[in-house]
């Protein structure tokens, strides 16, 4: 079909026509100002298969200025491209659907900027093949390597590497030969075996749709040719053990109770019977409902409910597999993670790790290495920065089902979330379940916390100070343990300075080891607790992060949050042990109110401004306050 007949509204006919078409989805990469937008509007005009939005705005904007002819169309849709990018819209993903007689194709155009690495993650995670592009003058450079490795980790198998811009190296196979020949180097201590090298001028079309006179040394395919005949190598979904990540569960009345999903792989049938993950439980498949009716059996890419013959529990993120070939449950992992964040990733921090539709707690127990883009060498780390890649161990707050990334990518990839902000923080593959995951389980015991606590005749809780140093913790924590021991209470103070002589002597004072610090005092808290203590903690502990990960571990009610607040002026001025003096000389690196931030809580149980009014009424008013809150 023409394009002119595109252009006259005849779209359905011609979607009727290319309904049957393979499917080819790839994503264009590479370093910044390599050409890709060209290549792409190159693609798109010369496909001569444009949907009808984009060549109704084509011929409106050719007739605006009174010209016809295949160099101004080209030239208005790269330069409608060029303007995207300069307002910053495809700093985001840009997807382009487009169409030859003899393939579909979707590409997802990606920023070259190493700030927005992320974004070339999210295009290739889908992608059955990449086109990364090389400036011939540049050759390769440290975006080629960083996209390289990426699109080696995501899975992608078929890649052709444009040499673009040939035409400003005058056409010089010496050239293209040098840089394939380095290319190739890298490219085999990464795991990629195999990829197609295409001399191209995206600007000119030179070996873009049709092979170039200018190029007679080049004796392949064009790019398109190629792009028209490769054969995609990926895990067929449809030969997969069948998944189906429950995304929810609808239930109008007592009488029917469904499970909704998309079939990522696999398929299901009537009869067939089904095992629900993490739990384990399992039953027959009665019915498989679609918006246009029941299905006696459903494939990978439908969106189904599925209705099972008995009762079971099944909550949104769980996963229905064949009760023969279920998949992985596990709740520690080894994994590779894309951080894709200016804040770094720092061990022991909590964050929400985000898989299919199940979102959970987790946090990285140990960087076992960050790996170095350019020499590939493995590095130590104690945490990660923007665009870093290393190979991390993963612990998550409950068990989840899951598949290797390489078996299959929706059970096997996972993204890390702030808590705080709802932020997209990193990316994640998972290599497999840790050993000690399968072989470690909780031991029950007889004698409980509410046991301990009815001994005592207490509440059990923790009682976290929190401020800046200067701020007055110390002293209202020890006289509130005074008060409350008087009281006959049974309690435990954890101080900041007494525990670093002792737990924590191993961490100095970097972001990272402050978050360490924090989560070893709430574990260790949390034991105290279940001892049936009332126990007092008196820490800075700056970041909300690691302050929410103290109060997820305990049960509601059990953590009571004191912010002892003064302005950083008061504190300083205060300065009890010279530290804000010393911070001031550059003497004391990191230090909280100076080069490093607090954050203060946004809905303590109590406020306590130590710079108004007297020790003892400070202590006076606190003890009031707890006890309204039944602590005393």
């Amino acid at each position: 079909m023409s394009n002119q007949d595109l252009a006259t509204g005849d779209i359905v006919e011609y979607l009727r026509a290319h309904r049957h078409m393979s499917l080819l989805r790839f994503i264009t990469c590479g370093s910044v100002d390599d050409g890709k937008s060209t290549l792409i509007g190159r693609l798109l005009y010369e496909a001569k298969s444009l949907f009808e939005d984009q060549l109704a705005a084509l011929e409106a904007d050719s007739r605006k200025v009174g010209t016809q002819g295949d160099d101004l169309d080209f030239a208005l849709l790269v330069d409608g491209l060029s303007a995207e990018r300069e307002q910053g819209i495809t700093i985001d993903v840009a997807y382009r659907f487009f169409a030859t007689e003899k393939r579909k194709f979707i590409v997802a155009d990606t920023p070259g900027h190493e700030q927005y690495t992320r974004n070339m993650v999210t295009g290739a995670s889908n992608a059955d093949l990449a086109v990364i592009l090389i400036d011939a003058r540049q050759g390769v450079l440290t975006q080629t390597r960083r996209h390289s490795f990426l699109v080696s980790l995501l899975g992608i198998r078929q890649l052709v590497v444009a040499v673009n811009k040939m035409d400003l190296v005058e056409f010089s196979q010496a050239r293209f030969d040098a840089i394939v020949a380095d290319y190739r180097a890298f490219a085999e201590r990464i795991g990629i075996a195999e990829f197609t090298a295409i001399p191209v001028s995206a600007l000119r079309g030179d070996n873009v749709t049709m092979r170039s006179a200018a190029m007679p040394w080049y004796t392949g395919a064009s790019l398109l040719e190629h792009l028209e005949a490769v054969e995609v190598s990926r895990l067929d979904a449809g030969d997969s053990a069948l998944r189906i990540p429950v995304q929810w569960v609808n239930r109008p009345n007592q009488d029917f109770r469904g499970f909704a999903g998309t079939v990522v792989s696999g398929e299901v049938t009537v009869g067939d019977r089904l095992r629900v993950q993490p739990s384990g439980r399992e039953s027959t498949v009665r019915r498989i409902m679609t918006h246009d009716g029941d299905l006696p059996r459903a494939v990978a890419g439908q969106a189904i409910t599925v209705v099972l013959e008995d009762e079971v529990d099944v909550s949104r993120g769980d996963v229905l597999s064949r009760a023969d070939a279920p998949a992985e449950v596990a709740d520690q992992f080894e994994t590779t993670i894309v951080w894709m964040h200016d804040e770094p990733l720092l061990p022991g921090r909590p964050y929400l790790l985000k898989l299919g539709a199940k979102t959970v707690s987790a946090s990285i127990t140990d960087i076992k290495y960050k790996i170095q883009i350019n020499t590939l060498e493995h590095l130590a780390a104690k945490s990660l920065a923007l665009n870093e890649i290393a190979v991390c161990n993963v612990s998550l707050d409950r068990p989840i089902a899951f598949d290797p990334y390489h078996v299959n990518r929706d059970t096997g990839g996972f993204i890390l979330i702030d808590r705080i902000e709802n932020h997209t923080l990193g990316a994640g593959l998972i290599h497999f379940a840790l050993r000690r995951a399968h072989n470690i389980h909780v031991q029950p015991v007889d004698v409980n916390k509410e046991a301990r606590a009815l001994q005592k005749a207490q509440r059990p809780c923790v009682i976290w100070f929190t401020g800046l140093s200067g701020a007055g913790k110390s002293t209202l924590a020890n006289g509130l343990e005074r008060h409350l021991h008087a009281a006959g209470r049974h309690t435990y103070l954890l101080d900041g300075d007494n525990v670093r002589h002792g737990l924590n002597r191993d961490l100095g004072f970097t972001e990272a080891d402050r978050v360490e610090n924090i989560r070893r005092v709430a574990e260790v808290a949390k034991l105290m607790v279940d001892a049936g203590l009332i126990v007092i903690t008196a820490f800075i502990s700056p970041f909300r992060a690691e302050r929410h990960l103290a109060r997820e571990m305990l049960a509601e009610g059990e953590f009571i949050e004191v912010f002892v607040d003064v302005p950083l002026a008061v504190a300083e001025a205060r300065d009890p042990k010279g530290l804000y003096r010393k911070a001031r000389r550059g003497e004391l690196a990191n230090f909280t109110g100076i080069d490093s931030p607090y954050e203060p809580p946004e809905a303590p149980e109590v406020i306590v401004r130590t710079d108004a009014g007297s020790a003892e009424e400070n202590l006076a008013s606190l003890v009031e306050r707890l006890r309204a809150l039944g602590i005393g």
